[in-house]
């Protein structure tokens, strides 16, 4: 007799193959880890995250820092084994200077909790650093102006996991032809990090449809991040 599972999703939030791609030996971290990163953009000289948090405050490279109350840049701890790379800060990140902690961020603290990861025990960053006007998507430009952080960010903590929470992130860290519907609940690996690409937390709030899918991709991001933590 089949067990029908309980569906975790219920009440998360009340309004509403393993696949490789470029597999590297683990070791010393080659650079660059994302696309189109060149060495020098990407920070070699900095080896501490509050270093590198400090450089990136202070940063004047694209028009998104006029525009934002302050640089939301990433929390966690500095050698997390699982890491979570989201678009761009919100209204509420913008306010509170952290990331995810709108109503995307509390739908993704009831997953995480649902999953068994600690979000003390997760780094939580987004590609872009500085709310973009309306909470639009960033523009090329931007991203580029920005992925230097997430390079150095990936070089400094060395998760053992990255989920790519939406399109974007997944388009940077991924393939820049990466479709979220196509390639998520798939692992891909980079020199020796499994990375899980899913939908963003927002989206589930978009489109009700997403979410089973998107639980089916925690369940998967929740026995590696088990696996890891007991071997």
């Amino acid at each position: 007799m089949e067990i029908k599972q309980p569906d975790l999703f219920a009440g998360l939030f009340p309004e509403i193959e393993k696949e490789e791609a470029g597999d590297i030996s683990r070791g010393e971290p080659v650079l660059p880890f994302l696309e189109g990163v060149r060495l020098e953009e990407a920070y070699p000289h900095i080896d501490d995250l509050d270093e590198l948090k400090k450089t990136a405050l202070s940063c004047q490279s694209c028009r998104l820092r006029a525009g934002c109350k302050q640089v939301v840049f990433g929390e966690g701890p500095s050698k997390s084994r699982i890491m979570f790379v989201g678009e761009g800060p919100g209204g509420d990140e913008d306010e509170q200077g952290r990331p995810f902690v709108g109503r995307a961020g509390q739908l993704l603290d009831k997953i995480l909790k649902a999953a068994e990861i600690p979000r003390e025990q997760a780094y939580i960053t987004n590609v872009v650093k500085c709310r973009p006007p309306g909470n639009r998507l960033p523009n090329p430009d931007e991203v580029n102006s920005c992925k230097g952080y997430l390079e150095a960010q990936i070089r400094i903590i060395k998760p053992d996991i990255i989920v790519c929470l939406g399109s974007l992130a997944s388009q940077v860290i991924i393939s820049p032809k990466a479709r979220i519907t196509q390639i998520r609940g798939k692992w891909f690996t980079r020199q020796g990090i499994m990375i899980m690409p899913t939908f963003h937390p927002a989206a589930l709030l978009r489109n009700e449809s997403y979410k089973r899918p998107c639980w089916e991709d925690f369940k998967m991001i929740r026995d590696q991040f088990k696996k890891i933590k007991e071997g």
